[in-house]
């Protein structure tokens, strides 16, 4: 399978671990959790971005899936950039 450096781990075949990450964002507190439009340009920014590798920031290593998901995060390259 070739392997794709710019997907989400959803478009990956690590079925596993998407679930579990699914399961982790589905116990945030609503008052912690983005709102899914807020979820989905997070994520649209990440798919562009050149740091992201499986799914996961090589700046910190963190699952974009999951850092997307949580109200208080940012972009740890720049902080504007999920703001934007």
């Amino acid at each position: 399978m070739k392997r794709c450096p710019r997907c989400l781990l959803s478009e990956t075949n690590q079925a596993e671990l998407y679930a579990t990450i699914q399961d982790y964002i589905k116990n945030i507190p609503p008052e912690a959790r983005s709102s899914p439009e807020e979820y989905d340009k997070r994520l649209g920014i990440c798919k562009e971005c050149r740091h992201l590798l499986d799914g996961m920031c090589v700046l910190c290593g963190c699952y974009v899936e999951l850092r997307a998901a949580k109200v208080n995060q940012r972009c740890v390259e720049s902080t504007a950039r999920w703001d934007a």
